[in-house]
């Protein structure tokens, strides 16, 4: 039955059917509408619309900067254009809970982007939980320099879930003649290659005097 429902949702080569997309999307539609009934505080509904406005506004940005490519590796995984900072903006602005919550979100996107499934728990590790982590930025919401090191960390969460991915999964794949000696650091190496050189980037730029002065205006707006 499992290989039944894996047939009609994933092609041959390992992408969607369109059965597969229109779940996908039905999937996120479920989620919007769930956050705008159940995610409203009644004594708050002002704030809380203006969080999700905020929050679809950061989700599109990165959407869109995820297309603006430096450069991609060849089994997946690419720098681009400040994608990642927009959903940590999101946590470090109204917290981890909301902003893994957009992460989860942006993830899915990210899947309808450049879907590849081997199996259901590979998906997890590369899209749910690596976006997800991302979130993960709010826990330094009221630190001194919080920005930085939510990003930081939600950076480095990131790269550790594409890396468990490719020690459970992406391994088997690799040729039979691959050195058995790099075979323990490979997934680290190739998944942290490309998340920390758009992270490294991305902490030059958001370090600067008037980014930073421009980003905590932005909060202000965001939070006021």
């Amino acid at each position: 039955m499992f290989t039944a429902i894996h047939n009609f949702l994933v092609t041959a080569d390992g992408g969607l059917t369109p059965s597969g997309y229109g779940l996908c999307i039905l999937a996120i539609l479920v989620f919007l509408v769930g956050s705008a009934l159940f995610g409203l505080d009644r004594k708050k509904a002002r704030m809380s619309t203006k969080q999700l406005v905020w929050c679809a506004a950061a989700m599109a940005l990165a959407f869109v900067t995820s297309y603006i490519k430096l450069f991609s590796l060849p089994f997946g995984g690419s720098v681009t254009l400040f994608s990642m900072l927009f959903i940590c903006l999101i946590g470090y602005w109204f917290g981890p809970k909301t902003g893994v919550l957009t992460g989860l979100a942006y993830g899915i996107l990210q899947f309808l982007q450049e879907p590849y499934v081997l199996n259901f728990f590979q998906v997890c590790c590369d899209y749910v939980f690596a976006f997800a982590a991302l979130g993960l930025a709010g826990f330094f919401a009221k630190s001194k320099n919080g920005l930085l090191k939510g990003y930081i960390l939600g950076n480095l969460m990131r790269g550790l879930f594409h890396t468990i991915g490719g020690y459970l999964y992406w391994m088997d794949y690799m040729p039979e003649n691959f050195p058995a000696s790099l075979a323990a650091v490979y997934p680290i190496v190739y998944n942290y290659s490309y998340v920390l050189a758009e992270g490294i980037l991305t902490v030059i730029v958001i370090s600067l005097p008037p980014v930073k002065k421009a980003l905590a205006q932005l909060k202000k707006s965001a939070i006021s």
